[in-house]
């Protein structure tokens, strides 16, 4: 029979893991609810059994060593199989469940066309999703995370940037035929534009870079619904203005783009959550699937 191996505290390898992926011993120690003294001594104890320093130390700060880092890429995902094999063995553990905000466009867009492959990886996970607005404000409350549409997140999360974007503006073939090739200021004066709640800047990006910034239409229509400005503009009720994602992924024969013109969008899409909602398992699983499935 094979010697057993050793194997070093479980306790420490947490505290190891906790504090690189929060950012901070002060706040791996309070999800650990251990003091900070006791922190610093479980990691220690783990650099003394792999016999390496995981870890530099300057006034209370912990920042990984070279060795540390490849010990956490090591490990990490160990502990994570570890944690669905316990798991797998427990009461009541059939579902794993991930409460996700996320604008109801992306979803029909991006993320519905790929969950199959998140459901075949990962069988036992199951996402209840909201669509309703300002959804970073209820990410740590009601939701577990969100994707949101945003120039920039809160301070306080753990956030990922999904995309870069140019802004576009698009309506109906008819429409897009009547207003022609080239932007005049007295033809768009008499049109409706199409805006949405979350992308409240763009019209003002859009015209100046046309050299348009005089521009005043004859009415500014509001959505809280991407899919509904797209149908909006596609029945020729006037021109919307959004990312050129929004209007590439539609592949929507009835919408034509005005104006080949480029305009950097100051809005993207981010992946938020609270940093502590890593630990979570669902949250960990779907964060890491996003991330690299590019979605």
């Amino acid at each position: 029979m094979a010697a057993s191996r050793r194997l070093p505290p479980l306790r420490a390898l947490e505290a190891f893991v906790r504090v690189v992926r929060l950012g901070s011993a002060k706040a791996a120690a309070n999800e650990l609810g251990l003091s900070p003294s006791a922190l610093s001594r479980r990691v220690g104890a783990l650099e003394d059994f792999v016999g390496k320093r995981l870890f530099t130390r300057q006034h209370q700060a912990m920042k990984l060593t070279e060795d540390g880092h490849a010990f956490f890429q090591a490990v990490s995902p160990r502990l994570d199989d570890l944690a669905e094999a316990v798991e797998s063995q427990m009461e009541n553990s059939n579902v794993m469940r991930l409460r996700l905000g996320v604008p109801s466009l992306f979803a029909g867009q991006r993320l519905f066309p790929r969950l199959p492959e998140l459901r075949k990886a990962h069988p036992r996970l199951h996402i209840d999703i909201e669509t309703g607005p300002h959804l970073d404000g209820r990410v740590g409350d009601t939701l577990d995370a969100a994707i949101i549409l945003s120039k920039e997140p809160e301070p306080g999360f753990h956030t990922v940037r999904l995309d870069y974007n140019h802004i576009y503006a698009f309506t109906s073939r008819d429409l897009a035929e009547e207003i022609g090739p080239v932007p005049e200021l007295r033809k768009l004066t008499r049109q409706t534009f199409l805006l949405h709640h979350e992308l409240p800047e763009v019209f003002d990006e859009w015209k100046t870079a046309l050299g348009l910034a005089t521009l005043e239409p004859q009415a500014m229509d509001h959505f809280d619904s991407g899919q509904l400005v797209l149908e909006a503009a596609a029945q020729g009720l006037g021109i919307a203005i959004m990312h050129d994602d929004h209007f590439n992924r539609a592949q929507d024969e009835r919408l034509a783009r005005l104006f080949e013109v480029e305009v950097e969008s100051p809005y993207s899409y981010w992946f938020v959550c609270r940093p502590r909602a890593l630990e979570n398992r669902p949250v960990r699983i779907f964060h890491d699937w996003l991330v690299k499935a590019g979605i």
